[in-house]
């Protein structure tokens, strides 16, 4: 058995024991109002979260180039390939 099987395996035993005990608070037990608190939370801070790594990661990442400034270097990178050829040919 591979290392990512056993991992995979560990995470579907977490996995099955996370549901069992949440549903034995949810409905046996006089703390289901707090579990659903603490669901609540976490997916609130979760999204918050992420939304705000994005949010970070745009206001962060420098804007891409223009268009026109690409198309000027690569018809800059053209010419200097076309007179590096033709003085290829006139050695030749």
């Amino acid at each position: 058995m591979s290392r990512d099987q056993v991992i995979g395996w560990i995470l579907v035993l977490v996995s099955l024991v996370v549901i069992i005990v949440y549903t034995y608070i949810m409905f046996f037990t006089n703390y289901w109002e707090l579990l659903v608190k603490i669901t609540l939370v976490v997916g609130v801070l979760g999204i918050g979260g992420i939304m705000a790594w994005i949010g970070y990661t745009l206001a962060t990442t420098p804007p891409p180039k223009p268009i026109e400034e690409i198309e000027k270097e690569i018809e800059e990178e053209l010419k200097k390939l076309e007179q590096e050829t033709s003085k290829e040919e006139k050695t030749q």
